[in-house]
């Protein structure tokens, strides 16, 4: 058995336009922080929700204890404003190529299992899963990033909730993680998961990426046969 974890944005959907958490997100945090910070200049890819608002908060004086002591407000009004601003999803989040059909041969394919290990929040993350009609893939319980501003801790988290409910002592190397930036990768080597990077996020290059040693790049996910081989091999 293999347990997918699958990062969301630049590996199963993106924003059509860039950097569009912003539209939803700026006048959240000036409602309840009173400032964005400089979330407006940041590059965020990668990052948990929670990492994003420390780091653009952190120059305004505001505290990581400060944010978290109001991050249930938080996490409320983001989806709020998320589901207001994005309507139902078909102009402002685009599947990348590929996805649909892979996640269905995945779905049908008796060694794996599929969940979520990303950065946004939980919410967001079932939003925006549900706005592209991928929310039904994903069986198991995975990780968000309302739950750590480092995205390290995350497979772990997931794996805990994973063995409990499929009752399974399943060992880090057969969890393999799935995402586009340096931190996914990173986050699944410090668990000791195998890493598949692919090639769909804006903000890497194909060097980039290598330089951090995936266990297998893809330049997406269009090719099904291609994605099948590759998790057979890991």
């Amino acid at each position: 058995m293999r347990i997918l974890l699958w990062d969301i944005d630049g590996t199963l959907i993106r924003s059509v336009k860039t950097g569009g958490y912003k539209d939803y997100t700026i006048p959240v945090l000036e409602e309840v922080f009173g400032t964005a910070g400089r979330l407006g200049d940041m590059h965020v890819s990668g990052m948990t929700d929670l990492q994003i608002v420390f780091e653009a908060l952190s120059d305004a004086g505001i505290t990581q204890d400060d944010i978290l002591a109001r991050a249930e407000v938080l996490v409320s009004r983001l989806t709020e404003e998320a589901r207001k601003v994005t309507g139902n999803g078909t102009k402002f989040f685009e599947l990348l190529p590929g996805v649909r059909d892979t996640l269905e041969a995945l779905a049908a394919h008796p060694r794996y299992e599929s969940a979520l290990v990303t950065g946004n929040i939980k919410p967001m993350a079932q939003l925006k899963m549900e706005l592209v009609g991928l929310d039904h893939f994903f069986t198991l319980p995975g990780a968000f990033g309302d739950e750590s501003h480092n995205r390290r801790d995350l497979p772990a988290r997931a794996a805990e909730r994973i063995r409990k409910h499929l009752q399974l002592d399943l060992a880090p190397e057969q969890f393999i993680v799935i995402g586009d930036t340096p931190n996914d990768i990173d986050c699944a080597q410090h668990f000791g998961a195998r890493a598949i990077a692919v090639g769909t996020g804006r903000f890497y290059s194909r060097e980039e990426i290598l330089a951090c040693e995936p266990d297998a790049l893809l330049p997406n996910l269009s090719d099904v046969d291609l994605v099948l081989r590759t998790l057979e091999k890991l």
